[in-house]
Order: structure tokens, then C-alpha cells, then sequence
């Protein structure tokens, strides 16, 4: 690694870490209570503002939902959130998203994320894996509106449907990233 790759590293990585600690995505809270209230009030969003959700989740075997995601990235980037997974309404686990990426990237953004799991042996199999997920995005944030072409190998090998949603910040690039979706305790 040269000095200027390095330096860009380290450059990346802190501003990564800044923008999201500056951003409030509740790296510092604690508790499933407040997980829980997020999470109920991202599916309320999520219905009213998109009512065809409604009829997925009610097919879905299972749904994670992660209301605050925050990303940031100059060349090197990463994005962090927690939400839960709920099956029939009820929240059984509770998950944190990390991701890395690395590709042509500038800025920072915000957005909730949900993943209804359409059949059970997708859901089993998002409860036993690893959590990655790779994949390559082309993407854009701003004033709120936002658009997302991605492919990403969780949703090509399992009927697992993603829905993004709320974008807001500025980011644009194009980048590989991978996401790994951890079991915590909060």
C-alpha cells in the first residue's frame, strides 16, 4: 500500500466514522424499547406512504426492518444501523447492518431499509447465515429524493424482497459493497 493509498484510507475511515456519529443513528442508545418504537414507527411510514407493503408483509414469512441506516463514503465508505426482525407482528431478534464499500464515492446519506423474507426457508436461512450480502450499487441521495440500481446476491438466491426508502443526504457514486446483518443484544 503507498502513502497516498494509505492516507486515503485513513482519510475514508475517519470521515466515515464522524459523519455517522454526527448523523445520530443511535449508535450510543441502548435498549430494545427504543429499537421497538423506531421499528413501529418506520412500518407505519412504510404503509401509509407505500400501502402495496402492506399486503407483502402480511405474505411475508418474516420481515427485518431497519429504520435508520447512515452511509457515508469518500472512495472508502460504510454505513451502520440496528433494527429487529419481527415474524407475525412480533419481534423475535434484534440485528445490526454494517457495511463496507470501496468504488468512485462522495457523500453521506440516511435511509431505512426492509426485507420481507416470502417463504420460510429463506427466513431460516437469513437466521442461520453469516449475513453477507455482496453487491455492486449505482446510486444517488438528494433533498430527500433518491434512486438506487442495485444487485445483490441475499435477493438473486433467496425470495427475499428489499424495499429502500426515506433517502435523504447527498451521496453519489458507484461502488461494491458488502453487508453483514449481526444478532445483538440491545
Amino acid at each position: 500500500m503507498t502513502n497516498l493509498t494509505r492516507r486515503l484510507a485513513i482519510a475514508g475511515a475517519t470521515l466515515t466514522m464522524l459523519l455517522a456519529a454526527a448523523c445520530g443513528n443511535g449508535l450510543n442508545s441502548s435498549g430494545g424499547a427504543r429499537i421497538d418504537a423506531r421499528v413501529d414507527a418506520t412500518l407505519d411510514y412504510l404503509f401509509t406512504t407505500y400501502p402495496g407493503t402492506k399486503a407483502l408483509a402480511d405474505e411475508a414469512s418474516g420481515i427485518l426492518v431497519m429504520p435508520l441506516v447512515t452511509e457515508a463514503g469518500l472512495g472508502i465508505g460504510g454505513a451502520y444501523g440496528r433494527g429487529a426482525l419481527q415474524i407475525d407482528g412480533v419481534t423475535v431478534d434484534y440485528y445490526a447492518s454494517y457495511q463496507g464499500s470501496v468504488g468512485l464515492q462522495i457523500g453521506a446519506q440516511q435511509y431505512a431499509h426492509v426485507l420481507f423474507f416470502m417463504t420460510e426457508k429463506a427466513l431460516q436461512d437469513f437466521r442461520t447465515s453469516d449475513g453477507w450480502a455482496v453487491g455492486a450499487d449505482l446510486e444517488y441521495a438528494y433533498k430527500g429524493e433518491g434512486q438506487t440500481l442495485s444487485a445483490e446476491t441475499t435477493t438473486q438466491m433467496n425470495p427475499v424482497k428489499a424495499v429502500v426508502f426515506g433517502q435523504a443526504g447527498f451521496i453519489a457514486g458507484a461502488s461494491i459493497e458488502g453487508t453483514k446483518y449481526r444478532r445483538i443484544i440491545p
